[in-house]
């Protein structure tokens, strides 16, 4: 049986269409179309409706589609069985994480990565919006997030602790805020349509609402922002190191409450076998945030 077609059912499938199937894929439309037609002759049934608005399974196509699964993961599996664990990595790995996460960290790591394994390509995707992996044909997400899709598979990699922050300049101009109840007569910088920020006070979880004059779709675009002096700015730990260790951003610390802390997550489609590829660059973040974790920690003073 060809495991082409077969990729073409499940990715079709999976996308609700051929065109879809056949991006993900890297087929042509003719190219996955025949394929297709050429599974629907083998197995002597029509897995497809086809119409000029829409496309979905046929009674057999759901009934044959988990087999369809089934062997392709099993071949996937033979073939890691025969590379070997840690010499398996290889072909495209589809990746994508927020602008500011992804030119600072995964963007270097990836780099050292392919460097390490010679038969791996990689197309990274960055953007501060919540992407689709199914729908996008992605291998893998790094989100800094809560998460609530149940159907997808999530890997903690580490904390993500974070902190308010301002300029000396806008400090000297408007002062420090010293509690929660201070924080709301300052200049907040958000994300746009999103007015709160999340606070631990004690044992329990507080949402605030916050407000400014600036807020952007981008945390690059806050951070720079407070950097400029424009107000206070509630970002991650490793997107602050060498501003406050060079003196251009300051902490500032509540007496009642801190910032909720979030986890930096891998998310990837639900599978019974995650490739080596995937796998092998999920080890390699997670040893990497850990090590700067720490180098921060040993570097940058409490205050």
């Amino acid at each position: 049986m060809d495991f082409d077609a077969l990729a073409v059912l499940v990715e079709t499938a999976s996308a609700g269409s051929l065109a879809g199937a056949a991006r993900r894929l890297r087929l042509s439309p003719m190219g996955a179309t025949r394929l297709l037609a050429g599974l629907e002759k083998e197995l002597g049934v029509r897995l497809v409706h086809r119409t000029t608005r829409a496309l979905s399974l046929t009674d057999d196509g759901l009934s044959f589609l988990p087999h369809a699964e089934a062997l392709l993961e099993e071949r996937a599996a033979a073939l890691a069985s025969l590379r070997g664990r840690q010499g398996g990595a290889s072909g495209l790995l589809r990746l994508s994480a927020s602008l500011a996460f992804g030119r600072q960290v995964v963007a270097p790591l990836v780099v050292e990565f392919m460097a390490a394994h010679p038969q791996v390509t990689v197309d990274l995707q960055l953007s501060d919006s919540v992407v689709d992996i199914v729908a996008e044909g992605l291998d893998l997400a790094i989100r800094i997030a809560p998460l609530d899709d149940s159907s997808l598979i999530a890997q903690r990699l580490t904390d993500n602790p974070r902190w308010l922050v301002a300029a000396p300049g806008y400090l000297e101009r408007r002062g420090a805020p010293g509690d929660l109840a201070e924080l709301a007569g300052h200049e907040c910088l958000t994300v746009s349509a999103v007015p709160h920020w999340s606070f631990r006070v004690g044992t329990a979880m507080r949402r605030v609402k916050v407000a400014g004059r600036f807020s952007a779709n981008s945390v690059d675009a806050i951070h720079a922002a407070c950097r400029g002096g424009l107000g206070i700015a509630n970002l991650s730990d490793w997107n602050l190191h060498d501003d406050i260790a060079r003196g251009l951003l300051r902490r500032v610390q509540l007496a009642d409450a801190v910032p909720e802390p979030l986890s930096i997550w891998a998310v990837y489609p639900t599978r019974r076998l995650v490739p080596a590829k995937v796998r092998q660059f999920i080890e390699a973040l997670s040893q990497r945030l850990k090590a700067d974790a720490a180098e921060r920690n040993d570097e940058l003073p409490a205050d």
